[in-house]
């Protein structure tokens, strides 16, 4: 599966989900589970290299102004809600975190006083391991073809170029890199 497919497959979820009013990954795991498992499995590379490709620093930063904090495993969550906002929003985030700003979700929450689960999706991270379960019976079975899919020796063990780190609480700091968002959340959290 090229990325263009995994692009398609996203945006068909989204336009399903809003049309029946169901939540988006309840339709991706749908959506996938009607696929050959090793399409599923091509799905799931495809993901974990978007998803990856978000594991920067300013990525983190966006994401701290705009859940009010964000942990590790917050940030996994996070880069799963950008993925879930389709092609476009992804590759602006990709390019510009700061342009989060003009999203309506943020713009939402920067009124709301818990805004922990905006724009954070746990759930989508799990949509290929939910497919082969809705297909298989057995939740386990996709962490087996996984294994087999990508082989033993797949593990990266290289270190990942995040950018510059710098810190979160520094809200001069977080001004001068994400000007826009820190401009709808700094003021919340004197």
């Amino acid at each position: 599966m090229d990325i263009d497919a995994f692009w398609e497959i996203i945006e068909a979820a989204r336009v399903e989900a809003a049309e029946a009013g169901e939540p988006f990954d309840e339709v991706l795991v749908k959506q996938l589970a009607k696929r050959p498992r090793r399409e599923i499995l091509e799905y799931a590379e495809r993901f974990d290299e978007a998803h990856d490709a978000l594991y920067r620093w300013d990525v983190w930063a966006a994401a701290y102004l705009i859940g009010g904090g964000c942990s590790d495993d917050s940030f996994i969550d996070f880069r799963a809600g950008v993925i879930a906002l389709g092609r476009d929003w992804y590759q602006r985030v990709n390019t510009a975190p700061d342009s989060l700003a003009a999203h309506p979700d943020a713009i939402q929450a920067a009124n709301l006083r818990d805004r922990s689960e905006v724009l954070f999706y746990e759930d989508v991270n799990y949509a290929a391991s939910g497919a082969f379960a809705r297909i298989t019976g057995d939740a386990d079975f996709f962490y087996e073809a996984w294994n087999g899919f990508r082989g033993p020796d797949t593990q990266d063990d290289s270190v990942v170029d995040m950018g510059e780190d710098f810190d979160f609480d520094d809200d001069s700091e977080m001004s001068r890199r994400l000007p826009r968002l820190a401009t709808l959340f700094l003021a919340l959290n004197p």
